[in-house]
C-alpha cells in the first residue's frame, strides 16, 4: 500500500514537472510526433484518406445556357422539406386514423427515361390509433399496413400541394412504378405480434362503405401448429386468447419481431444500425433498405466521434453492410459494401454464408443504394478539421472548417446545417447523379470555404469529393444569404404582410446548388393558415451572387435572374 501511494504521488509530480518544464516551453515541437500519429490514424479510421480534393475558381458567370445545360440538376432541386411534406401526407393520404406515415425518405427512380429524385413514405398500420382495440382486431384483423405515397421533390399543384406519382388506396401509379404487392407486414411501426392464415379475414384496405379483406400468403412467421405450441405462444405473449380462440387452423402462423430495426438487431447484434431505413419499390414489391456499420472504440490514436447518434463514441467506422428486409415475407438479406474492412471479414468467417457481396444484389435494388447520412455527417465533421495534414497548421488550428449555422424556426434558434440528398451534375462530370452534400464555412466566419459530396450511383458508390474555393476570395455562405433574404426590400415586407393576415410563414431549408463552378441558393417558402394543418408551397426564393428574387415557381425565379 505504501509503495502504491508513493508511486502514485511521485508519478503525478513527475508528469506535472515534465509538462511544465519540458513540454510547455516547446509544445509544438514536443507534440509533433503525436499530432502526426493522430492525423494519420483519424483519417484512416474514418476513411478520410480516400477523399478526393478538387479546386473551384468560384468566379464563373452563369448564363441562361448554363442553366439549360444543367437541366437535370434544376429539375431535381428539392422544394419540399421533410417536416412540411410529412404533415401534408398525413392530411391528404393517411385515409384512415389507424394508418400513419412515420418519416419521409429521399430516393431516385427512372421515370420516363430520366432519373428523378422523389420523396416517399410507407403507409403503416398504427394500432395505437384504432377506434376499437379488441384482441381480435389487433391480432387477427388489422395485421398490416398498405402501400405508400411517392412524389417528385420539385413539383407543386396550383393549390400549393405536392404532385403525387403513387397515391391512394389501392395504390394508383401515374408513372412506371407499379406497386403490385402493397401489404406491409414488417416495417418501422410494426411491433406487436399478429396471427395470420386464420379463419378470420384480414382487413386489407377501405373500399367505399365496405372493407376489402385478404389472407396472408407469405412465408414469414412461425407455425402455431399443435395445442402444445399454442400453449407455449400463450405463455410467450401472456395471452390466453391464443389458447382458447377457435379462429386458428393447422396452417396458422404467428408473425412477431416485425419491427425491422429490432429484427435486424436480433439477427446481427454485432452491427451498428443506421438511424434511417427507407422503403424501396422494386419489381412491384415494397422492401426496406437499411445501412449497418462495423465500429470500434479502440483504434489507436484516432479521435472519437462526439456527435449524437448511433456512431457516438466510436473512433473507427465503416459502412460495411446493406440490409434488405422484405415488407411482406420479413426475409433478410445482408450485402457487404466494404469488402476490405477487417471487421466484416471476421464476421464473414464466423458466420459463413450469411453475407453476400454487393454485386449479388439484384440490379433493381442496387439502383436504390444510397450513401447513408449518419456516416457522412461523421466523416464531414472529422474532415472539417483533419483536412489539415500539416502538423504545424493543425496545431495552430489555422484552417478549421465548420458546418454552416442557420437561424431556423419561429424561435430563430441557431442550428447547424444538415447534409441533404440531391441529383446534380458535379463539376467536371458528364452526367447528373444522386449525391449527398454539405457545405463548409471557415471557423468563426460565414463565407463558404468548400463543400463535400458523397456519391451513390454505380461504380462511384462511396466515393467522397471535396470542392474547395480559393482562400483569397469571398464566396457568400448560407448564413449570409439568409441574412440578405431577411433584409431584402421586396421579400421581407411581403413575409411580414403574410404573417399579419392570419397565416404562418415557414421558410424552408436553404439549399446550396452548385452549377458548374458557381453556386445558386434556393429556399422554398410555405404558408399555413392558423386553423389549417396543411402547409402550402407558395413561393421560391433564388439567390445568385448579388441578386435575390422571389417567384411562384423555381423556373420563374431563374428566368427573372438569367432571362
Amino acid at each position: 500500500i505504501a509503495a502504491y501511494v508513493t508511486v502514485s504521488l511521485a508519478g503525478g509530480v513527475y508528469s506535472g514537472a515534465i509538462q511544465r518544464l519540458v513540454v510547455t516551453p516547446n509544445e509544438q515541437e514536443e507534440e509533433q510526433p503525436f499530432i502526426e500519429h493522430n492525423i494519420a490514424s483519424t483519417r484512416k479510421a474514418y476513411a478520410l484518406e480516400r477523399v478526393e480534393e478538387r479546386n473551384l475558381s468560384g468566379d464563373a458567370e452563369l448564363t441562361a445556357q448554363d442553366i439549360i445545360d444543367n437541366a437535370a440538376t434544376i429539375e431535381n432541386v428539392r422544394l419540399w422539406d421533410h417536416a412540411q411534406l410529412l404533415q401534408t401526407f398525413g392530411q391528404i393520404q393517411v385515409i384512415r386514423t389507424y394508418y400513419d406515415f412515420r418519416s419521409i425518405d429521399n430516393d431516385r427512380y427512372m421515370i420516363d427515361g430520366k432519373p428523378r429524385q422523389v420523396m416517399l413514405s410507407a403507409r403503416e398500420l398504427n394500432t395505437q390509433n384504432m377506434p376499437n382495440r379488441s384482441w381480435v382486431n389487433e391480432r387477427l384483423t388489422f395485421t398490416h399496413g398498405y402501400g405508400l405515397t411517392l412524389g417528385p421533390v420539385n413539383q407543386v399543384t396550383t393549390e400549393g400541394l405536392p404532385v403525387l406519382f403513387v397515391r391512394d388506396l389501392p395504390p394508383v401509379s401515374t408513372v412506371n412504378i407499379p406497386v403490385d404487392q402493397p401489404s406491409i407486414y414488417f416495417g418501422e411501426l410494426s411491433s406487436d405480434y399478429v396471427l395470420v392464415k386464420t379463419r378470420q379475414p384480414e382487413f386489407h384496405y377501405p373500399k367505399g362503405d365496405d372493407n376489402e379483406t385478404t389472407f396472408y400468403e407469405g412465408s414469414g412467421g412461425v407455425s402455431v401448429g399443435s395445442l402444445l405450441r399454442r400453449l407455449l405462444f400463450a405463455i410467450r405473449f401472456t395471452s390466453t386468447d391464443i389458447l382458447v380462440t377457435n379462429q386458428l387452423t393447422p396452417e396458422s402462423r404467428v408473425l412477431y419481431h416485425r419491427n425491422i430495426v429490432d429484427r435486424v438487431r436480433l439477427v446481427a447484434p454485432f452491427l451498428t444500425l443506421d438511424a434511417d431505413p427507407y422503403p424501396v419499390v422494386s419489381e412491384g414489391r415494397i422492401v426496406w433498405m437499411q445501412d449497418a456499420y462495423t465500429t470500434s472504440r479502440n483504434y489507436p490514436y484516432a479521435t472519437p466521434n462526439t456527435l449524437a447518434g448511433p456512431l457516438s463514441g466510436a473512433n473507427y467506422v465503416r459502412n460495411s453492410v446493406k440490409i434488405v428486409t422484405d415488407a411482406y415475407h420479413g426475409s433478410l438479406s445482408f450485402y457487404v459494401s466494404e469488402p476490405d474492412d477487417p471487421l466484416i471479414q471476421t464476421v464473414d468467417r464466423i458466420f459463413p454464408g450469411m453475407l453476400k457481396p454487393l454485386s449479388a444484389m439484384p440490379a433493381a435494388l442496387r439502383a436504390h443504394v444510397r450513401y447513408p447520412e449518419d456516416i457522412f455527417l461523421v466523416q464531414a465533421e472529422k474532415y472539417a478539421r483533419y483536412h489539415m495534414t500539416n502538423p504545424q497548421v493543425f496545431y495552430n488550428n489555422e484552417d478549421e472548417w465548420r458546418r454552416p449555422v442557420l437561424e431556423t424556426g419561429q424561435d430563430q434558434r441557431s442550428v447547424a446545417m444538415d447534409p441533404y440528398y440531391t441529383i446534380m451534375r458535379l463539376p467536371g462530370e458528364e452526367r447528373a447523379e444522386f449525391i449527398q452534400m454539405l457545405p463548409f464555412t471557415p471557423r468563426a466566419r460565414d463565407n463558404l470555404a468548400a463543400w463535400m459530396v458523397a456519391r451513390s450511383d454505380g461504380e462511384h458508390y462511396g466515393k467522397l469529393l471535396v470542392f474547395q474555393f480559393p482562400k483569397q476570395k469571398i464566396i457568400y455562405g448560407p448564413a449570409q444569404i439568409v441574412a440578405r433574404i431577411n433584409q431584402d426590400q421586396v421579400i421581407s415586407p411581403q413575409i411580414t404582410l403574410w404573417s399579419q393576415q392570419g397565416s404562418q410563414v415557414i421558410q424552408g431549408t436553404l439549399l446550396v446548388i452548385p452549377i458548374q463552378e458557381s453556386l445558386l441558393y434556393v429556399r422554398p417558402l410555405y404558408l399555413k393558415s392558423e386553423q389549417g394543418r396543411i402547409p402550402e408551397l407558395k413561393q421560391v426564393i433564388v439567390a445568385y451572387q448579388n441578386r435575390i428574387v422571389m417567384a411562384e415557381t423555381l423556373v420563374q425565379a431563374l428566368a427573372r435572374i438569367f432571362g
